[in-house]
């Protein structure tokens, strides 16, 4: 009896103790870490507003070559694709038969002008035999006459051996515009004919400038204009290629927007059935890179530069209809500010517009929360760091 009691006894006191100790280690339990996340400050930069339209390019100038007389085919001086000066010789026809007419008309120029000498003399004997009355004065007048038919004879003789000098000339076609030459449609031993149906013997291209054309609504084209709305006389309306509006464009090969130019020109009318209006702008090419016919992408400015603030687009949350950033409070507890946003940028950043009331937008000098939005609470702490995972101070309130 007395052992139970006092074995009873002492199974109760380390129960005790047991449960003594219990309480004591769950009361000291540490608690969890504040979750990590990676903060960076808003970034001021000049922006300027802008549209963005698509375009293609177009060449300033474009030649179909043709023979201008009939011939076969005797060399070609060039080869596909490339780049030719203005007068450079492209084609040459068989220069013998235009040669040979020339040589025969110049001889026939000859006999005539021999001719028309002989009967200027005739002239001259026949005045003074009809002065002393051996001669009737019908017969003056019959070699008057035979004189100024020789005149007559030798200019047109004189007028065709110029043609046949022409169609020499042509015989060697040569380019009209500098830029680039297309492929020989027509080569060596080939018969050409003159004429606007005949076929193509190539096709040049200017390339230094190009043209870009894009069309914009009207209401894009006056904003534009508002730039400068009036002439160097104050009362006309400027036109485009004295606004000397910038642009920018890229090919779809580029990244953004590395190619510069001015708008010069748009269309006298706006397209009724889609309210739109055809723009050109003038681009250097000097590299030859840009290449008629290509698609590419417009932006023009619209306005002035004005500083801006951005955040970068995937640090912005939403909350039904409104935007929101997680920003760091006192003691890097989680704060939210609600945010009007503008455009997205082509590096990924996102403008915030200025705040409108009490409780909204962000500063510069304020910690956004970029990255572990998922772990952020809000009026929770956390442990910011910056993009390199070193701590940052703790912002004030």
């Amino acid at each position: 009896m007395f052992s139970c009691t006092r074995f009873g006894w002492v199974s109760l006191g380390a129960v005790v103790a047991l449960l003594t100790i219990g309480c004591r280690g769950e009361a000291e339990k540490p608690q969890p870490p504040s979750p990590k996340v990676t903060v960076s400050h808003p970034v001021a930069r000049k922006l300027v507003d802008e549209d963005d339209f698509n375009g293609w390019l177009q060449a300033t100038q474009s030649v179909e070559l043709r023979a201008r007389v009939r011939g076969h085919i005797w060399k070609v001086h060039f080869r596909d694709g490339d780049m030719v000066k203005k007068d450079q010789l492209l084609f040459e026809l068989d220069p013998r038969p235009f040669q040979a007419a020339v040589d025969e008309t110049e001889a026939e120029v000859k006999a005539l002008d021999a001719q028309r000498v002989a009967a200027e003399k005739d002239v001259v004997r026949y005045e003074t035999l009809v002065k002393s009355r051996a001669a009737p004065e019908q017969e003056l007048d019959k070699t008057r006459a035979d004189a100024l038919s020789y005149v007559a004879r030798v200019a047109a003789k004189k007028e065709e051996a110029t043609k046949f000098k022409l169609d020499l000339e042509f015989s060697r076609i040569v380019a009209p515009i500098a830029g680039r030459i297309g492929r020989a449609l027509l080569t060596e031993g080939n018969l050409v004919n003159a004429g606007g149906s005949d076929p193509v013997l190539t096709t040049i291209v200017a390339i230094d400038p190009m043209y870009v054309y894009f069309t914009i609504d009207e209401r894009s084209l006056q904003r534009y204009q508002k730039i400068s709305r009036t002439g160097a006389d104050g009362k006309e309306p400027a036109s485009i290629r004295r606004l000397k509006i910038p642009f920018r464009f890229g090919l779809d090969a580029d990244e953004g927007f590395p190619h510069e130019g001015t708008l010069d020109f748009a269309d006298n009318k706006v397209d009724q059935s889609t309210g739109t209006i055809e723009v050109r702008g003038v681009v250097g090419n000097d590299q030859g890179m840009l290449v008629p016919g290509s698609r590419v992408r417009v932006r023009v400015p619209v306005g002035d530069p004005y500083e801006a603030v951005l955040v970068p687009d995937t640090a912005v949350l939403s909350d039904q209809e409104k935007r929101y950033l997680l920003v760091l409070g006192k003691d890097n507890v989680v704060l939210r500010r609600d945010v009007l946003l503008g455009k997205l940028l082509d590096d990924g950043m996102r403008v915030v517009l200025p705040a409108s009331g009490e409780g909204e937008g962000v500063q510069p000098g304020d910690w956004v929360i970029t990255l572990g939005l998922q772990r952020a609470r809000i009026d929770y702490p956390v442990q910011p760091v910056d993009s390199q995972g070193q701590p940052v101070g703790k912002p004030s309130s």
